[in-house]
């Protein structure tokens, strides 16, 4: 079965972009199939698609290879033309009529499972630390962000792009910008760049802390990222305190302190807690 060009299916099925569901649809073949290798061997267990749309991404991970795709769309417009591509590829192409904030995807296919896919701008960090919690259960995420939020998942200690985005990410992740992808590839052009990144989970978090608290120590720090940690820390309680268990000098910023301190800074307030 031959597959009509992606033009012809959005106006086949009344596609136009929903600024609401964050759409922004990849008709650039070349871009699509940079993006499914990128994904790395598709052969073995699922590959996850959040927001598929007309198909372009989906195409390509099947052509490279893709033994088991799971499309995860919520525009029911869509989902007739997710229905064209399953027909073109039988057996491989599952299709799930659903909110991805709403799905539990650690638990579709089987393993090893990974996520690549052009995220709804509108949701895309929400999505990705809901992943993060169940990070073990992915080999990995090659997945499509504006450039900012790519800066910020990559960001080191020291500049501005470095905040809570980074330090949860990188506790769990190892982060690699790509390639970026320029506003006029999509239909219609966003307002910003946006970059392919990949992001593989770690054998192990940088330390053995709940990510509830890896939260609460980031949200307090960066909440007021200009004040001293002395001064941003106080709704945690005694902020001297914590920042002497955790070997940190009081009139540090949040931006200056690297993975390792926060985890220092996380095991002190755990330690503080069960002791008072």
């Amino acid at each position: 079965m031959t597959l009509p060009p992606l033009r012809q299916v959005i106006a086949s099925h009344g596609l136009t972009a929903r600024k609401s569901l964050g759409q922004h649809f990849l008709l650039d073949l070349n871009l699509t199939g940079r993006i499914a290798r990128a994904g790395g061997p598709l052969e073995s267990g699922t590959t996850i698609e959040v927001g598929p749309g007309p198909g372009g991404l989906t195409r390509a991970l099947l052509e490279a290879g893709a033994s088991k795709v799971i499309a995860i769309e919520r525009d029911l417009r869509a989902i007739a033309a997710q229905q064209e591509i399953a027909q073109a590829y039988p057996n491989r192409l599952e299709i799930i009529a659903a909110d991805a904030l709403s799905l539990d995807l650690s638990v579709l296919g089987e393993s090893p499972r990974r996520v690549v896919a052009n995220l709804p701008y509108n949701i895309s960090t929400v999505l990705l630390i809901a992943w993060l919690r169940q990070a073990q259960a992915f080999e990995s995420f090659t997945l499509m962000f504006q450039k900012e939020v790519v800066d910020r998942l990559a960001a080191k200690p020291g500049g501005s792009a470095y905040g809570r985005l980074s330090v949860i990410t990188q506790w769990f992740c190892d982060v690699r910008p790509l390639f970026n992808v320029a506003r006029e590839a999509f239909t219609p052009p966003p307002k910003v760049i946006s970059t392919v990144v990949r992001i593989e989970p770690r054998a192990q978090p940088v330390a053995a802390v709940p990510m509830t608290v890896l939260e609460e120590v980031t949200a307090a720090a960066f909440g007021q990222r200009r004040k001293m940690l002395r001064s941003s820390l106080r709704s945690l309680g005694e902020p001297e305190l914590l920042l002497e268990m955790a070997g940190i000098a009081p009139n540090c910023r949040a931006e200056e302190v690297d993975l390792d301190g926060f985890g220092a800074l996380a095991k002190a307030l755990m330690v503080r807690r069960l002791t008072t």
